[in-house]
């Protein structure tokens, strides 16, 4: 199965080519950085300054 996707991409150039820049577009649009490309629209993901490693606990009264 693996060989045949990579056999597929090694043919196909063009598919690869236009595959690469659209998840190259994509993970530009996504950046969580300040980057200000007017071409794309920017919807960063957002980021957690600190996040929060403590223990998840939950209080049960019975």
């Amino acid at each position: 199965m693996l060989n045949r996707i990579i056999k597929y991409f090694l043919y196909n150039k063009l598919v690869t080519f236009l595959l690469l820049i659209g998840l190259v577009a994509w993970g530009i649009a996504v950046a969580p950085f300040g980057w200000n490309v007017n071409i794309l629209p920017s919807d960063p993901v957002p980021v957690d300054a600190i996040p929060n490693y403590g223990e998840n606990q939950q209080i049960v009264f019975t």
